[in-house]
């Protein structure tokens, strides 16, 4: 297999909760794309760690780091990073593990990220007739108050986690943070970088959902993950209310 040219400031970050084989596919789809790609296998219990383990033994370009436990999707991506910037590189591209992003996109997302170091690149979905509706109306508040909380700085789309992230700031907000680990990870993420003064530039980008047939695997829980993000923006919205004077002041002194 021909690879692209090793980065050594960008790399791919999938973070990987028993994902099933889809997995296998989407590494390869990343690795043709992107070098290095990085899977942080946390705690699955689905022997996906020993089939990344070796492809990565033939594959120099293949990095693969075992959590013992689970810690939600947050606390793979920021386990992650502190092995990346400990190794010099200084932005992620963040991918799920199921096959729902487009590894086709990687080098767009990651040239608009070199070209612009400071900002944050986020994608924004282009869903298709495989999408459940009740999760894309459902994801349409989340937006509206992700939007509100950051007086529409332009995040667009709060939960897709196909982006390219700075590794230095995500990580000191996170480390001063004890949420942000799990399914409220993208959005918290986004929201707290833009506080932080990290410009978002979003770019178009399809979401596919495989069915069980297809190999498909969803965590989401209704439930647990909708309380979740409730949660979160009922915390996001008191530490918007402390910052509001200053991002006004900040909008009219542009």
């Amino acid at each position: 297999m021909s690879t692209p040219a090793a980065s050594t400031s960008h790399l791919v970050l999938i973070p990987s909760y028993n994902p099933g084989v889809k997995v296998d596919e989407t590494v390869r789809a990343a690795r043709a794309q992107w070098n290095p790609v990085w899977v942080v296998v946390d705690g699955s219990t689905d022997g996906s760690a020993e089939r990344l383990q070796a492809m990565a033994a033939g594959d120099p370009g293949l990095h693969v780091i075992v959590l013992p436990a689970n810690r939600g999707k947050g606390g793979a991506v920021l386990a992650g990073m502190e092995a990346a910037a400990a190794q010099g590189f200084t932005h992620v591209l963040t991918m799920d593990s199921d096959g729902q992003h487009p590894a086709d996109l990687i080098p767009r997302f990651m040239a608009a990220s070199q070209a612009d170091r400071a900002a944050m690149v986020l994608g924004r979905p282009k869903f298709d007739a495989s999408a459940p509706q009740l999760r894309v109306q459902g994801r349409r508040l989340s937006n509206m108050l992700a939007d509100f909380e950051t007086l529409w700085a332009g995040i667009g789309d709060s939960l897709y986690g196909f982006r390219v992230y700075p590794i230095a700031p995500l990580m000191t907000i996170m480390r001063s943070h004890a949420w942000m680990r799990r399914f409220d990870f993208d959005p918290e993420a986004a929201v707290r970088l833009c506080w932080a003064g990290v410009r978002p530039i979003q770019i178009e980008a399809p979401v596919r959902y495989f069915s069980a047939h297809e190999g498909g695997v969803s965590h989401f829980n209704y439930a647990r993950d909708n309380l979740l993000l409730s949660w979160m923006h009922l915390r996001l919205v008191a530490g918007f209310g402390v910052r509001l004077p200053f991002m006004v002041a900040k909008k009219v002194l542009r």
